[in-house]
């Protein structure tokens, strides 16, 4: 049972915890490569940064005594970029492929989707649609 005192000094940690800082945060261990953001998260060795390219984290890269490493492949990479290229290339990969396999939904699960969740391409879909009545009987 959380007592309202334990909540109380959890919350003031909070307020100096540094995991969790974004990379924009004065008080943020950021260390710039090119065309990312490493920003420390905690970890001794190995050591665990977050990994943003523009404005959005793609995942954690650890840097070990020797290596960096990311937690998708179990390469060593001599530099922190190649971890971060090699955890971005992963995830572009992973995306296209999961594209290629989605099926879109059926009209029929389309109609069982909120009004407010359908996007436009469904809406245009289910206009087309006529649904097929084999089954109905006249009353």
């Amino acid at each position: 049972m959380i007592s309202p005192f334990s909540l109380q000094e959890a919350q003031s940690d909070d307020l100096t915890e540094k995991i969790l800082l974004p990379p924009t945060d004065p008080n943020a261990e950021v260390q710039e490569i090119p065309g990312y953001k490493l920003v420390y998260v905690g970890g001794a060795c190995p050591r665990n940064y977050r990994v943003y390219k523009v404005h959005s984290m793609i995942g954690v890269i650890f840097q070990h005594i020797t290596h960096w490493s990311n937690g998708v492949d179990s390469l060593q990479y001599a530099e922190p970029v190649d971890a971060a290229v090699g955890l971005d290339e992963f995830l572009t990969v992973a995306k296209i492929l999961k594209a290629a396999t989605e099926q879109p939904p059926t009209e029929d699960e389309l109609l069982d989707k909120e009004f407010d969740a359908l996007t436009s391409d469904e809406w245009e879909r289910l206009k087309r649609y006529v649904p097929q009545a084999k089954d109905l009987v006249a009353a």
